[in-house]
C-alpha cells in the first residue's frame, strides 16, 4: 500500500489543521490523495476545502473540499457537497442546458439528493412559478408549482430535504411588464417528491420570499418586498428582527449570519433576538445581492456600478474592482479553484483574475430589445458550474478544466474521502465507494505543474472547518480495491 506514497500527515489526533508543503506532483502524470475527515451537523460556516495545489493566477493545479454556498442571491445552492477538480488553464467550454417550462427568470437553483432543480417565474396570466429538476441536455422534468403565484424565488436544502420559497414577482423591477398574474407568494413549502409540495407556513404580513438558507440548523428566510428576518420552529416563522431596511441575501461565515440589504445597500450581521449591527457601507453602492466566500474572505456584489467588495472587519470594506460597465453583482461562486459572477445589464459572466482584475468569458442571454438581462442564479453540479437567466428563462452550464462532484449531502462525522487522477479519468471515493467519475481522453495532456504551495486543510474557498487525519498523497492512481482497504484502516 506503501508503494508510491509520496508525503503522509497522520494527524492522529484528528486535529483542526492547516499546513503548506513544498511538494510537487508530476504535471501530466496519476496521483491519488486520501484523508479521513470529520465535520459536525450543526454549522455556522462553510466548511471549506480539503487539499489543495493550485496557482490562480495560471489556474493550474487541483482542488478538492466539501462545497457549501449560501448568498447566491436568493438561494443557497450547494450543502455539504464534495468536489475534486483539476485545470490547466483550460479555455471554458459552455453548454446551453434548456428552458425549464415557461420559464422568463431562473430564480433558483438547487443541487439535491444527486439531482438540479430550478425554480422559476413565469409571468402568463395562468401561469405559476414552478421547480423543475433537470434531466440532461436541454431537457426538464416539472416537479410542481407549490403554490398560487408567478414565482418560486428561493431554493434552499435543510435536514436532508427540498424547501421552496414562493413569491409574486414584480416583474416592473426588471423592467419587464407587469406579470398578469396577481397571486400573493410569501409561504414555505417542503418537496415532497412527484410533484407535491407540502405547505410550512407563511412569513407574517409578506407576499414574498426571496432568500432561504441554513444557519446553526435552522432555517431562515427574508421576504422580498417588506422588512425582516424570520426563523422556522417546525410550525412557524418567528421574526427575528430587522436592520431596517428591506433585505436581498443571507450568508453564513465566521460563526455569523449576514444579511444584504436594499433600499441604500449595507451588510448586516444578526446579534442575536431581534438585534442586527451594522458592518459599513460600501460608498456609492444602493443595492448588494450577493455574498460569496474566496480565499477564506466575505465578498458581497452590488448595485449600480457591477463592483465587488471584500469584509475587512468592522465597517471596513475593499473594493475588487467593477465587472467592466456591467451595472449589478448577481449570483458568484467558486468553481474549480476560481470565482466567478453574473451581471446585469448584458447578462455576462466574469472570472476574477486578480487584484481588481475580471475576465470577461460569456453573454450567456441575447434577447433583443430589453433593458435587462440577468444571470441571476448559479450552483454547480455534475462537475460544472450552471447559471440561469433573465428574460430568456434559460440554462446555461460551463467546464473549467475537469471536475467531478458528489451531488449529495456528505453526512456529518468522520468519512473517509479520496481523489484519483488517472490517465483518462477523476474519481471520487467515500468510504471506499466510487462516488463519482468522469471520463476525458483528454486528462493526460492537462498539465497541472504550478509554484504554488501544496495546502492540506485550506484551498479556494476557505480553511476547512473540521478535524482531518491520515492524509497520504501517492504519485499513482491507487485501485479502487486499494481505496477501499485505505477507508477500512
Amino acid at each position: 500500500m506503501d508503494a508510491g506514497l509520496l508525503a503522509h500527515w497522520p494527524f492522529e489526533d484528528g486535529s483542526s489543521v492547516k499546513i503548506e508543503e513544498r511538494i510537487r506532483l508530476g504535471g501530466t502524470e496519476d496521483f491519488t490523495i486520501a484523508l479521513w475527515a470529520k465535520t459536525d451537523a450543526i454549522l455556522d460556516d462553510v466548511l471549506g476545502d480539503l487539499a489543495a495545489w493550485y496557482d490562480p493566477r495560471t489556474r493550474q493545479g487541483f482542488n478538492l473540499g466539501i462545497m457549501t454556498a449560501h448568498g447566491v442571491t436568493s438561494h443557497q445552492s450547494n450543502y455539504r457537497h464534495l468536489y475534486f477538480g483539476i485545470d490547466a488553464g483550460c479555455k471554458p467550454v459552455w453548454r446551453d442546458c434548456g428552458r425549464p417550462g415557461r420559464a422568463v427568470r431562473v430564480m433558483a437553483l438547487a443541487t439535491y439528493e444527486g439531482s438540479l432543480y430550478a425554480a422559476t417565474f413565469e409571468t402568463g396570466d395562468d401561469e405559476r412559478g414552478h421547480v423543475y429538476r433537470y434531466l440532461g441536455g436541454q431537457s426538464w422534468e416539472d416537479c410542481g408549482s407549490p403554490d398560487a403565484c408567478n414565482s418560486v424565488a428561493s431554493l434552499a436544502v435543510y435536514n436532508g430535504e427540498l424547501y421552496a420559497g414562493v413569491t409574486r414577482y414584480r416583474a416592473e423591477g426588471s423592467s419587464l411588464p407587469p406579470s398578469e398574474n396577481k397571486n400573493p407568494g410569501g409561504a414555505i413549502y417542503r418537496y415532497a417528491g412527484g410533484q407535491e409540495w407540502v405547505y410550512c407556513g407563511r412569513l407574517p404580513d409578506a407576499d414574498s420570499v426571496i432568500c432561504l438558507t441554513v444557519f446553526r440548523g435552522q432555517l431562515y428566510a427574508i421576504p422580498w418586498y417588506s422588512q425582516g428576518v424570520f426563523r422556522y420552529d417546525g410550525h412557524a416563522w418567528r421574526y427575528c428582527g430587522t436592520p431596517g431596511r428591506r433585505l436581498m441575501s443571507l450568508a453564513v461565515f465566521a460563526g455569523d449570519l449576514y444579511a444584504a440589504g436594499n433600499e441604500g445597500g449595507g451588510v448586516f450581521r444578526y446579534a442575536g433576538e431581534r438585534a442586527w449591527e451594522s458592518c459599513g457601507f460600501q460608498e456609492g453602492m444602493t443595492q448588494i445581492y450577493s455574498f460569496v466566500i474566496h480565499r477564506g474572505m466575505l465578498l458581497i456584489g452590488a448595485w449600480p456600478e457591477a463592483r465587488v467588495f471584500e469584509y475587512a472587519g468592522g465597517e471596513r470594506w475593499i473594493d475588487r474592482g467593477r465587472l467592466d460597465n456591467e451595472l449589478e453583482v448577481m449570483g458568484m461562486m467558486v468553481y474549480n479553484g476560481k470565482l466567478y459572477a453574473g451581471t446585469l445589464p448584458l447578462a455576462e459572466v466574469y472570472r476574477y483574475d486578480g487584484p481588481k482584475q475580471w475576465s470577461r468569458l460569456q453573454q450567456l442571454d441575447m434577447t433583443p430589445d430589453v433593458r435587462y438581462r440577468r444571470v441571476w442564479s448559479m450552483a454547480v453540479y455534475g462537475g460544472r458550474l450552471y447559471c440561469g437567466t433573465l428574460p430568456s428563462g434559460r440554462v446555461f452550464s460551463m467546464e473549467a478544466g475537469k471536475c467531478v462532484t458528489h451531488d449529495h449531502e456528505l453526512s456529518p462525522g468522520w468519512h473517509h474521502i479520496a481523489a484519483r487522477r488517472s490517465a483518462t479519468s477523476l474519481a471520487l471515493f467515500v468510504d471506499g465507494r466510487m462516488v463519482a467519475s468522469a471520463e476525458d481522453a483528454g486528462l493526460r495532456s492537462m498539465n497541472i505543474d504550478n509554484d504554488a504551495p501544496f495546502l492540506i486543510g485550506s484551498g479556494p474557498v476557505d480553511d476547512f472547518h473540521g478535524q482531518l487525519r491520515d492524509v497520504r498523497l501517492y504519485d499513482r492512481a491507487l485501485t479502487n480495491e486499494q481505496i477501499k482497504a485505505l477507508a477500512s484502516m
